[in-house]
């Protein structure tokens, strides 16, 4: 007999279980019996969730004084573990698991192998079906995918037979009260909100097939949808749903197209399930293969087909399109597995008050536009599907990493309590706007602020800032759909420089291609980065690819047409890299002089120091430059070498480390007498306890965001830059073990505000 066949003979036994008048106990054990004999195991239990517990209701093989005695709570033992982590174990030795628990009443102990799925309803893990086994063994497949169906059809059972009671498969149904996740900290802030899910999970309400041809036809259709989907979006080089990229989408289409996947599918159909029932059949087996990956890389591709899935199942149910295509009714905590920088700006920026993401990293595309928005971002906290339902109330504290579900009172108040003081001094910053940021001993300090977007701009003259220290231009490339025409940048620049009204405007040029891809772009060499901070990107691309590069070139020099142009160039490793950018602006400002149109009255240029190597050929760059900024975040990883987006590395290296501070000190001595500009861009700069210590070591110009200008202006106006100047020279002799804790005392000491 066929999996298939033997599949289908089951589920038309559970179908007539189901349809009898049996009462609810009496179909329990008549499942249980089905599914043993189907796998010829010794022991079948199914194990229901009753107030908090998880109780053991019916079993073939273990002891029959154990049912309604037995109970686990979640998390106990390898079912309640189960349940926990709502995912399938498959063990050959149960013993042998960290988790397992021996309870003498069930007189299991003579059983070696051991398997269970959990039984859900309504996202929440309910119940959970195990099988056992004298002999050691793992489960073929085929028996767990038979677990899985099983499960699936008791679901319903559950919904609609009153087999528990109805709180139990209610919303309410598992961790109803207060959990607190950590996660990784992307981007600062505090927020308080419904939970929204970015795309809102399909709820299969019918399990087995009324006829299979039909449910074969829907998901045929289906697939050629999705198909046709996924064509498109490789040939207009749009973002996907997730934000993916080229090589995402390559990907996407190889599965779209994979054979065996859609024979899978078919053959759970086969077997007697719905369409949506058999994709999320097809993708249980696919999560339990992801758990098994130890391969980042293949694990990440796992992932790409567990969203496609999701994609094919909302287009078979019907349910198509995200929380933004719906509007946000009431303050919202968004959340998605990914998100790319396009789909962010689709959200109401005022209702949108916190992100929280089961995967993100600091170099993500969303966390930059995220952080332009004020939005606070947490990332790297799995499993939320589990734990999370839509209009939760939810805190992200993105200052500590931590997100709250379901907060209680206390914990809610504390929360009120920390963002009005937030606002309190951001509105006693506020006062300082207009006040010029002197130190105590009389030095001006430029404090300048970072922009990307349009909508930026009209922050500048609220905050204060002395100008915008650094413009990315590439924003304008990642939120597009198509490569911005020269008449696109020009209308962007020309209206950045109107809005600024006279205060300095520093236009970074584009820093796209390697971690920050767009599809519309190729790059055999970028393809195969494999590591894309470092790889094919900013400069390095623009330089082979000089179209793209006059064409920014000359929607710049047109914008500042009768002003500065103050432009500065990423990623520069070795200064001839500068001096073949620097040639490309001044050929077209030529080219603009012959066609009789307006050129800027000066242009400065500059360069971003993020390559370590640039700082031992500062004698051969600083003749050619008018400023220079130094960009901490990519410098930080370059020089430890310790990738941002790896969450094990995320935090682990510190700015205040002596290694870190002594290069920049150094960067500094060598620019003293030069007549160039020196300035730091980067988060760096926008905390005030680093900040303090970049004055200390005799920066004078900060680019931070915007919501970090009033507190670093209220901090330079309590420096003495001679001091500060003093304690960094002697820690940097001889560093203490802990130098930021040195740093602290030192500042609080002097009651200057660090926090």
């Amino acid at each position: 007999m066929s999996a298939a066949a033997a599949a289908r003979e089951i589920l038309t036994s559970l179908h007539e279980v189901m349809a009898s008048r049996m009462h609810a106990q009496g179909k329990l054990d008549r499942v249980v019996e089905i599914i043993g004999e189907s796998l010829d195991s010794e022991v079948c239990s199914i194990y229901l969730l009753r107030d908090g517990m998880l109780e053991l209701f019916a079993t073939r093989g273990l002891n029959q004084e154990a049912v309604h005695v037995t109970r686990l709570a979640i998390g106990e033992g390898l079912t309640g573990t189960i349940a926990h982590n709502v995912e399938t174990l498959n063990l050959a030795e149960a013993k042998a698991h960290p988790d397992f628990l021996y309870r003498p009443e069930t007189g299991e102990e003579k059983f070696h192998s051991f398997a269970g799925v959990p039984i859900v309803s309504r996202e929440r893990a309910v119940g959970v079906l195990c099988v056992q086994h004298v002999d050691p063994r793992r489960y073929a497949d085929v028996e767990i995918e038979a677990l899985q169906t099983t499960a699936m059809v008791l679901s319903e059972m559950i919904a609609n037979a009153e087999l528990i009671d109805e709180e139990v498969t209610g919303p309410t149904a598992l961790q109803t009260g207060p959990a607190t996740l950590s996660g990784l900290s992307l981007v600062n802030g505090l927020g308080d909100g419904c939970a929204v899910f970015h795309q809102p999970r399909v709820t299969i309400d019918q399990v087995m097939a009324d006829d299979i041809e039909v449910e074969r036809q829907r998901v045929y259709s289906a697939f050629d949808r999705m198909r046709d989907q996924i064509d498109t979006m490789a040939s207009q080089a749009e973002f996907g749903a997730g934000g993916e990229h080229e090589e995402v989408l390559k990907t996407y289409r190889m599965f779209a197209y994979d054979e065996g996947w859609s024979r899978r599918i078919n053959e759970a159909i086969d077997a007697g399930l719905t369409a949506e029932a058999a994709i999320e059949r097809v993708q249980q087996r696919t999560r339990m293969r992801m758990r098994e990956i130890d391969d980042p890389l293949l694990a990440e591709r796992m992932h790409d087909l567990e969203d496609l899935s999701n994609r094919l199942l909302r287009i078979v149910s019907g349910q198509i399109g995200t929380a933004a295509t719906q509007g946000l009714r009431r303050d919202t905590i968004l959340i998605a597995r990914n998100l790319g920088p396009a789909e962010l700006l689709e959200y109401d920026k005022r209702r949108l008050k916190g992100v929280i993401l089961e995967e993100g990293s600091l170099t993500a595309h969303v966390v930059i536009v995220a952080r332009a928005m004020g939005v606070p971002v947490v990332g790297r906290i799995r499993g939320l599907r589990g734990i999370v339902r839509e209009e939760d109330r939810v805190l992200v504290d993105g200052d500590k990493g931590i997100v709250t579900i379901r907060p209680a009172q206390t914990v809610l108040t504390a929360f009120k309590e920390r963002v009005a003081e937030k606002r309190a001094r951001q509105a006693s910053y506020a006062d300082l706007r207009d006040v010029e940021p002197f130190t105590r001993c009389g030095t001006r300090i430029e404090v300048m602020m970072n922009a990307g977007l349009r909508e930026d701009i009209s922050t500048l003259n609220l905050v204060g800032a002395d100008g915008i220290g650094l413009f990315r231009t590439e924003f304008q490339f990642l939120v597009s759909a198509t490569l911005p025409q020269r008449e696109r940048q020009l209308r962007l620049y020309r209206d950045v420089l109107d809005a600024a009204k006279g205060k300095p405007v520093i236009f970074r040029t584009v820093d796209i291609g390697g971690d920050k891809a767009v599809p519309y772009l190729n790059s055999e060499e970028a393809e195969h980065d494999e590591n894309p901070a470092m790889g094919w990107r900013a400069l390095r691309l623009a330089l082979e690819r000089e179209g793209l590069l006059k064409a920014q070139a000359r929607a710049l020099l047109e914008a500042a047409g009768g002003r500065t142009l103050n432009v500065m160039f990423p990623m520069v490793s070795e200064p001839w890299e500068f001096l073949a950018a620097r040639k490309v602006f001044e050929d077209q400002a030529a080219f603009l002089k012959q066609q009789r149109k307006k050129a800027p009255e000066a242009i400065r240029y500059g360069a971003m120091l993020e390559v370590p190597a640039l700082a031992d050929a500062l004698d051969l760059l600083v003749p050619h430059v008018s400023f220079l900024s130094i960009g901490t975040n990519d410098l930080t990883q370059f020089l430890f070498a310790a990738d941002r987006a790896n969450p094990k590395l995320a935090q682990r290296y510190d700015w205040l480390s002596p290694a870190i501070l002594r290069f920049l000190r150094r960067v500094v001595q060598n620019t003293v007498g030069s007549g160039i500009a020196l300035g730091v861009c980067g988060e760096m700069g926008g905390r005030r306890l680093e900040a303090l210590a970049l004055l200390g070591l005799g920066i004078r110009r900060l680019s931070i965001t915007p919501a970090a200008i009033g507190p670093v202006k209220g901090l330079v106006r309590q420096v003495d830059l001679n001091e500060i100047k003093k304690a960094m020279d002697r820690w940097l002799l001889s560093p203490p073990a802990d130098l930021r804790a040195e740093l602290t005392e030192w500042a609080l000491s002097r009651d200057i505000a660090i926090d």
